[in-house]
């Protein structure tokens, strides 16, 4: 991360904050009525939107169910003003795709699937806006939209971002701090066991550095855990006020 200053002699980022210090998050759940389970998030000014079905019997071919646990099935999407780059991105993508794998590996860890076998359980994803942290906000949305369908799951999952600036981690890193370059990571946590769902890095980084950055990531997804509680059970009081509990 070479050019711009990302870090100054004070310790603060461009944005202003702290090196752990996450970028304002606001979420909400049940925003569509229409689906089992449905979320929105914004972190920074990353905005992020979830849908979720399921489970339910399996589309298309019978013999892709699995006798023994449901199939998770995940898209991923951005909107083609998510970005100042204004080039329409085809239906299914290399890039659409690997965010859907990703996305797929890490709510099969999470997912208590083996409780539904032989059925489907739909997660859609779309990027409203992007700057910064796409992935993790796209676990996160995804995360609320999850438990607002009921489905059961050994942990929340929560993910951030983080990189290493000037011999310092950074975490939940924003555009800027991304398109400057250099070691990043992507951290997928269950935090109460702190088990990883998926770890992605994208460059180089020597070992004795490599720990502190992961920290920083995975402290970073221990406060989005907090903030995602918090969000959860305001819904559930809202909910229990409206049903008349």
């Amino acid at each position: 991360m070479a050019g711009l200053e990302l870090l100054s002699d004070q310790g603060y980022r461009v944005d202003g904050r702290r090196a752990g210090e996450l970028r304002k998050i606001q979420a909400r759940m049940g925003v569509f009525a229409q689906a089992d389970g449905s979320a929105y998030i914004e972190q920074g000014n990353t905005k992020a939107l979830a849908v979720v079905y399921g489970p339910h019997e399996i589309r298309g071919s019978r013999s892709r169910a699995l006798p023994d646990r449901a199939l998770v099935n995940c898209q991923y999407s951005s909107a083609t003003f998510s970005t100042g780059e204004r080039k329409r991105r085809a239906h299914g993508d290399r890039k659409s795709c690997e965010m859907g794998l990703q996305l797929r590996q890490t709510f099969e860890a999470a997912i208590l699937t083996q409780l539904h076998p032989r059925s489907q359980i739909d997660i859609y994803v779309q990027v409203l806006q992007a700057d910064g942290g796409t992935y993790a906000a796209c676990v996160n949305a995804a995360t609320l939209a999850v438990l607002d369908a009921g489905i059961p799951m050994r942990d929340f999952v929560c993910a951030c971002s983080a990189g290493f600036v000037d011999g310092t981690a950074l975490a939940d890193l924003s555009h800027v701090e991304e398109a400057a370059g250099g070691p990043q990571l992507a951290l997928a946590l269950l935090p109460a066991s702190g088990q990883i769902a998926l770890l992605e890095m994208d460059a180089r980084l020597h070992e004795d550095h490599l720990e502190w950055v992961l920290e920083a990531a995975a402290q970073a997804a221990r406060d989005v855990h907090t903030l995602l509680d918090r969000v959860v059970r305001q819904h559930v009081r809202e909910a229990s006020i409206l049903l008349g509990d």
